[in-house]
């Protein structure tokens, strides 16, 4: 059988720069004869290559996560696909009907109800009427928008107009689904309940899908499989949790194990930095740990900052940036500090398995609503993991978790 979407060398190039006569804009043309004129400086056309030599397969009932950095080309990719753009270089098949969802309401005429847009999204999709009609209320309850649908869509919030257009593109029966981080802008409820979806249409319709997310939890939960892009150019294709592991290993990497790093703070009438740096002490060193042994975290405070005192929180996150550890001065030890003084906060036994993890410090100070808080470019890589010498390793995953804590085995009868 041959393959539902088939990528062929695929890329896309765009010119940067005012000095666009290629596309052959009259505004354009005159805009720079007038710069000339005066002695300004026309910059110059930079070509920049959005998407590289990009070649896969997908078929028919596989759901395919794309996964990457902002501008690494996964949205160009999905353009090309929905044929909203044309690609440079290579070509690209696609064997059906395609729904996408590139952009909150895409397909959709902001004067007209949300009823009025579901059949104008339907017909742009190619559905007949009678297709459209039968499908009519399935659409409507998916997206939660009853009271509201014969309401403009101009009125609608952006989590409204997301909840409708999902709703046309899932249930319109197309034989390929394409899917951009639109999902972001729903609540926690609807995105699972979008997961849900894309997991039915694949599993019982045998629709293909192809979903881009940074989030990597709906990606490992959704898809099967994965393809990592990285500056335009697809470098890995496989298990999802093993191209996951790849993105997470090259991308999670720190500016310095030691460094002043962006302060991102919830009171904005505090002007002053009060951390000035942070450094993470192991006995494998480099920013790298070892499960079982000691850590610590040494925290450079400012001797300026206009408080008297304050405490200090302390929050490990793994690199899906989920809460493993948290360690707070105030609320488990008691314990005030005063600006200029260097903190140390040391763990006696790190419980953690192997993986990437960064750090968020935020320092609590008494009468002052809000927390002056640094939000990680420092952390830690867990390197060393095997503390019951069994000969093997363990990674965390969603199954498992990542705090492994001592501990030890034995039968009740043998007397150990």
């Amino acid at each position: 059988m041959a393959p539902m979407v088939r990528a062929e060398s695929l890329g896309k190039r765009y010119e940067l720069g005012e000095n666009t006569a290629g596309y052959g804009r009259l505004t354009d043309s005159l805009s720079n004869v007038l710069r000339r004129r005066r002695g300004q400086e026309v910059s110059e056309r930079r070509e920049v290559w959005a998407l590289r030599n990009a070649s896969f397969e997908v078929d028919q009932g596989e759901v395919v996560g794309l996964i990457g950095r902002n501008g690494a080309g996964k949205s160009t990719l999905l353009k090309i696909l929905a044929r909203v753009t044309t690609p440079t270089e290579g070509r690209a098949e696609i064997h059906g009907r395609i729904g996408s969802l590139l952009e909150v309401g895409t397909g959709f005429h902001q004067e007209l109800t949300g009823r009025e847009n579901v059949f104008l999204s339907g017909a742009i999709l190619g559905m007949r009427r009678a297709e459209i009609q039968r499908k009519f209320d399935e659409i409507v309850a998916f997206s939660e928008v009853e009271e509201f649908i014969d309401t403009p869509v101009k009125r609608y919030s952006s989590g409204m107009g997301l909840r409708l257009g999902f709703a046309v593109a899932a249930f319109l029966e197309p034989e390929v689904l394409l899917v951009d981080e639109v999902l972001a802008v729903g609540d926690r409820k609807f995105r699972e309940k979008c997961m849900g979806r894309i997991g039915q249409v694949s599993r019982e319709d045998g629709r293909t899908v192809l979903f881009v997310s940074h989030d990597l939890n709906a990606i490992l939960s959704t898809c099967p499989r994965a393809m990592l892009v990285d500056r335009g150019e697809l470098v890995a294709d496989g298990p999802s949790h093993e191209v996951a592991a790849i993105y997470e290993r090259e991308h999670a990497a720190f500016a310095a194990v030691e460094g002043s790093f962006e302060r991102t703070t919830r009171n904005p009438q505090m002007a002053e930095r009060l951390f000035l740096g942070a450094t993470v002490l192991s006995a494998a060193g480099g920013g790298h740990a070892a499960h079982g042994e000691p850590l610590t975290f040494v925290l450079r405070t400012n001797p300026e900052f206009p408080a008297r005192e304050f405490g200090v929180d302390v929050r490990v996150l793994d690199a899906r940036q989920r809460p493993v550890a948290y360690m707070s001065s105030l609320e488990m030890a008691g314990r005030y500090f005063a600006p200029g003084d260097t903190v140390r906060c040391e763990i006696d036994c790190l419980a953690l398995a192997q993986g990437t993890y960064s750090v968020d410090i935020g320092a609590a100070i008494p009468f002052i609503q809000g927390m002056d808080l640094w939000s990680g470019e420092v952390g830690f890589d867990v390197v060393r993991f095997d503390p019951f010498d069994s000969g093997s390793t363990f990674a965390p995953d969603d199954r498992t978790g990542g705090v492994v804590p001592a501990h030890h085995w034995s039968r009740e009868d043998d007397g150990s």
